[in-house]
């Protein structure tokens, strides 16, 4: 027995549920060819597992590391965790496809707090170009869906109305395309622009082409108001006969799951991913402007709060922290009021002016009204339901980001099943690898068997945690320090090794 790869004297957990069993893993190439006790086989590399679990890498199903999984700051704070695999292209705004070059200028600026500016996309760009960019430059796997309001804003721009029958075409030879290009699904970001202009017709039409791939959504209104997101989502589903997967489900858990289970005994197919914390993270153009300024018409919007008194939501500032403020580093970290205290000035003139400084492109960390006891509860219970995968939505812009990134998926591993008990960890591996690999079609992923690629994670279970904190937010996760993907070691000893394996999945 001759393997490139040994991973030896670990306790496997194969995704499927069942206990973890002591075990070897023999991997040829990118693939795991044996599972068991391998005693006396040699291999080139040789992974001491003992004492530590073996696991099918971990998959973001909600992340936005869009412009950013080349940078190996952010390849080790997921690495870290155990994740291996990327979605990216979430809510409903990513860089392809955009055939002209105004529609990938208009997400770059839109989101850049969110995706960040991709690297060398500057004209326009193909599902297929995008994934050719992926493969094997990163040392993490990623998938892609098609976001919806690039695809609008490249057919009708910031049009705030229901398309034309003809727009409607020329967005669905879009969406076909994609697909055949690669794309893993279609999302949505109902709370953005344009996203937000479009109605659950449209919706339904576009997710046709799917084929049991997911339409993917960020809703239309979430917390107290989930119960509406989720009864336009079902109706989309009824309406396309899509499976349906929502975006970072939050709020109160007698909000949320009634709904959700509601859908589901109707035999709808319906998914859901969600991360372990109370606060948000979003561009601050989306929280802060009234719904009447045109955030999609870039210039109009600025026009407008240049020149028009705005009618603030003031309840809002104390629970607003600055993340991304190009041009005003110095505000990163502090509370919307703090920060405009220091510059001499009220919450609402100070939030206008930062808007107009970087053009729309400030980011934020967002404090629920849910925060405390009842929330955390609220969030054990949605972790446990069976429709759950894990997603961090992690954004890795800006000097002081939400820490969801860094620790969402070590937080799951360590606090949700050592201390709190909400899973054993062989049910962790199906909500956090198994699970979401057969919902985006990850070809041979999710498992530890042979004849599955061998993405691995070697967890010490004692010891994983996440260890960054609001105040602290860009601290890699403990307890994971082995890592492979497509069969070659990119984490050893806790530390890249440089590999660069990562793969763009075409389901």
């Amino acid at each position: 027995m001759i393997f490139d790869v040994l991973v030896q004297g670990g306790r496997v957990l194969d995704g499927t549920g069942a206990p973890a069993f002591p075990a070897d893993v023999g991997v040829v190439a990118d693939e795991i060819v044996a599972v068991g006790r391998l005693d006396g086989a040699e291999a080139a590399t040789v992974v001491d597992a003992s004492g530590r679990h073996v696991m099918p890498g971990l998959v973001d199903c909600h992340v936005h590391g869009d412009a950013l999984a080349g940078d190996p700051a952010v390849q080790l704070a997921a690495l870290r965790q155990g994740v291996t695999t990327f979605v990216l292209g979430q809510d409903g705004l990513s860089f392809a496809p955009a055939t002209t070059p105004g529609t990938l200028a208009y997400v770059t600026r839109y989101f850049a707090a969110v995706n960040g500016v991709h690297p060398w996309a500057d004209g326009p760009l193909s599902v297929r170009e995008l994934l050719d960019g992926h493969d094997r430059t990163t040392a993490l796997n990623t998938a892609y869906l098609l976001p919806h309001g690039t695809i609008r804003y490249d057919v009708m721009g910031p049009a705030e109305r229901a398309a034309t029958r003809e727009e409607l075409a020329a967005m669905l030879a879009r969406v076909e395309r994609g697909l055949e290009e690669g794309a893993a699904g279609l999302s949505t970001g109902l709370e953005y622009a344009p996203g937000r202009y479009a109605d659950a017709a449209e919706i339904a039409a576009l997710c046709a082409p799917l084929g049991g791939l997911p339409y993917v959504t960020h809703m239309r209104a979430y917390g107290e108001r989930a119960a509406t997101g989720m009864a336009e989502v079902a109706a989309i589903a009824r309406a396309s006969g899509a499976a349906v997967h929502v975006s970072h489900y939050h709020g109160p858990a007698s909000v949320l799951l009634p709904p959700l289970d509601a859908a589901l005994d109707e035999g709808l197919d319906v998914t859901f991913d969600s991360y372990p914390y109370l606060r948000g993270s979003t561009i601050l153009a989306m929280v802060a402007l009234p719904a009447r300024i045109p955030a999609a018409d870039t210039e109009r919007a600025l026009e407008i709060l240049a020149s028009e008194p705005v009618e603030w939501d003031e309840s809002l500032w104390p629970r607003i922290t600055l993340s991304h403020v190009p041009g005003a580093e110095w505000a990163e970290g502090m509370t919307l009021p703090e920060a405009a205290a220091k510059a001499g000035t009220g919450p609402g003139e100070f939030c206008r002016r930062i808007l107009l400084d970087t053009r729309l492109s400030a980011g934020c960390v967002t404090a629920r009204p849910d925060e405390g006891p009842e929330g955390e509860e609220s969030v054990r219970a949605i972790l446990r339901h069976p429709a759950h995968t894990g997603g961090s939505d992690g954004i890795y812009v800006g000097g002081h980001p939400h820490p969801r990134g860094y620790g969402a998926f070590a937080r799951m591993l360590g606090h949700h099943v050592r201390e709190t008990g909400d899973w054993s960890l062989a049910q962790a591996a199906v909500h956090l690898a198994s699970h979401p690999a057969r919902r985006f079609g990850l070809p041979r992923r999710g498992l530890v068997r042979p004849g599955q690629i061998a993405d691995l994670a070697v967890v010490d279970a004692a010891a994983v945690r996440d260890l960054a904190t609001y105040e602290s937010p860009r601290v890699p996760a403990a307890g994971v320090d082995d890592v492979l993907v497509s069969g070659v070691p990119v984490l050893a000893a806790g530390r890249l090794t440089g590999a660069t394996p990562g793969r763009a999945l075409r389901p």
